[in-house]
């Protein structure tokens, strides 16, 4: 797997300098069940398509982000920093609101 992806401080890198911290989930209510915890420490949906995920500049700046990326073709469609205190209430991705205005499907 080789790509490129854009820092949002420092610019665009090869993926080998972050490291991959997940895809975007919701965080369980303040007192999750058993079956609610264990869904969201180890269940993903391992998209085949564009899906928002956590990553950081372990190679450089060390910053956390967010990119929308097509697991299928890693293509990064945008990357950010969270301007936010909960990343649960991440921002609408750009490539959901294009759909919804009947844009193409990037799949």
């Amino acid at each position: 797997m080789s790509f490129l992806l854009n820092c949002p401080i420092c610019g665009t890198r090869e993926v080998t300098d972050f490291g991959f911290g997940g895809e975007i989930v919701v965080r369980p209510k303040d007192r999750p069940d058993e079956r609610e915890l264990n869904s969201y420490n180890y269940f993903r949906a391992n998209t085949d398509g564009v899906q928002r995920e956590w990553w950081w500049h372990r190679a450089g700046c060390r910053t956390w982000f967010q990119a929308e990326r097509n697991t299928s073709t890693n293509e990064v469609l945008w990357t950010a920093v969270p301007d936010i205190t909960d990343a649960t209430q991440a921002p609408e991705s750009p490539v959901a609101k294009a759909r919804e205005a009947g844009g193409e499907d990037l799949r």
